[in-house]
């Protein structure tokens, strides 16, 4: 079943709820970051430019956290980056929001409070359990319609994702129309398909690269960062005290095994690092497999250069690749160079694809572009990837029902 876009929608004059996913980095009570709300832009802009009514929902932080905010900072840049007025209510349901909603003017918005400082918010809902929920059931009476723009958080199953789809005719907004078209299409995109899989999310990982495997989606996968060592360890490679006793703390024994079972299903689509750069005497040190057996104090830091070399001659022949997560430890600009260069050389494929999360915050930290799609959402990618359905598009697809 299709999910209905803004295309489908007639806004002038209504009062639309529109999800979007703005939680962002804090930084001496402002945003340090306000890509999130830029990546929002075209939808709320569209929805104000044809006079619509706009409440944005959305959530910052998770509770006991120091980034559980209020979304007035969130409000003001809004109304900054916007061509239209946007203001802010300390509500996000009842009386108080739902005047809020019905005073706009059209072509105006409002922000809502945010939904995690509702408790209930922060826990998972089937959609018609989320549809009976005091936010949904509250501020529903005073919408005509909703829009959904949160792909970010599209995984998660929590009442202003899910329950606004049980009373109203709900839309995708434009970034997760874009993120749908994108990553539910990507078995239509040329071959060589590579993925580059890194970072310290290990389990996610070794699922993405089972489905692609299986499904004879890649060609070849790259694996680096925690990741890569994983393999290492299910290839019987001894990679020293300091990066086994990581993975083992880190309680990622069970990825072995099934890091190995994949290498027993698919080792020649699979490559592992050749070599690794450790810290000695506060410099970058590159050592081979070899070097790591008994390497007590010197954990793997990043990609050496021949595994980006090699890395490199696989991206060259890709027409398509999808990045996700990061070949090192980059925040370090020590061992930064794997992370860059193997990103920079997957910006050079015809068709890149950026899994989202950690990954766009790297490249953004980098400051390398260039790739034909940037995903908002890390968890919610990972999870389209790997043939899961999302929550949030499943309730955009069974939802309302006028008759």
């Amino acid at each position: 079943m299709p999910v209905g876009t803004l295309d489908d929608l007639s806004v002038a004059g209504r009062r639309v709820g529109v999800r979007v996913d703005i939680n962002s980095p804090l930084d001496d009570g402002g945003l340090a970051d306000d890509a999130r709300l830029r990546a929002h832009e075209q939808t709320l802009s569209e929805l104000l430019e044809k006079d619509a009514r706009v409440a944005v929902l959305a959530h910052q932080g998770r509770p006991g956290g120091d980034e559980f905010e209020t979304l007035a900072t969130h409000a003001e840049r809004l109304d900054e980056l916007l061509d239209a007025p946007v203001s802010y209510a300390d509500a996000n349901f009842g009386t108080a929001a739902r005047e809020a909603v019905e005073s706009l003017e059209p072509g105006t918005a409002v922000v809502l409070e945010n939904t995690r400082f509702y408790a209930e918010e922060y826990m998972q809902f089937e959609p018609e359990e989320a549809g009976e929920t005091h936010l949904v059931a509250g501020l529903a009476p005073a919408l005509d319609a909703f829009v959904n723009d949160a792909f970010a958080a599209a995984h998660r199953s929590q009442p202003s994702l899910i329950g606004f789809p049980q009373h109203l005719p709900s839309y995708a907004g434009r970034v997760m129309e874009s993120e749908l078209d994108v990553l539910g299409d990507v078995e239509a995109t040329e071959r060589p398909r590579v993925y580059a899989l890194g970072g310290a999310k290990v389990s996610d990982s070794i699922d993405v690269a089972w489905n692609v495997l299986e499904s004879g989606l890649a060609d070849q996968v790259l694996t680096a960062g925690v990741v890569g060592n994983v393999f290492l360890l299910a290839d019987g490679v001894d990679i020293g005290d300091a990066s086994a006793d990581f993975i083992y703390d880190e309680g990622y024994w069970d990825e072995i095994d099934r890091a190995a079972d994949l290498l027993d299903a698919h080792g020649d689509r699979i490559r592992f690092p050749q070599d690794v750069a450790v810290e000695r005497d506060g410099e970058r040190h590159e050592i081979g497999l070899n070097a790591l057996p008994g390497n007590e104090g010197e954990a793997a830091m990043d990609i050496g250069s021949e595994t980006l070399r090699m890395y490199k001659s696989v991206l060259a022949d890709a027409e398509t690749v999808i990045l996700n997560g990061p070949a090192g430890v980059f925040e370090d600009p020590t061992f930064a160079t794997g992370t860059r260069e193997l990103y920079r050389a997957a910006s050079d494929v015809p068709f890149s694809i950026v899994g989202g999360g950690d990954t766009a915050a790297a490249i953004r930290r980098l400051g390398i572009d260039g790739f034909s799609h940037i995903s908002t959402g890390g968890g919610a990618c990972l999870r389209l990837l790997t043939g899961q359905a999302l929550p949030a598009v499943e309730a955009l697809r069974h939802g309302y029902d006028a008759d």
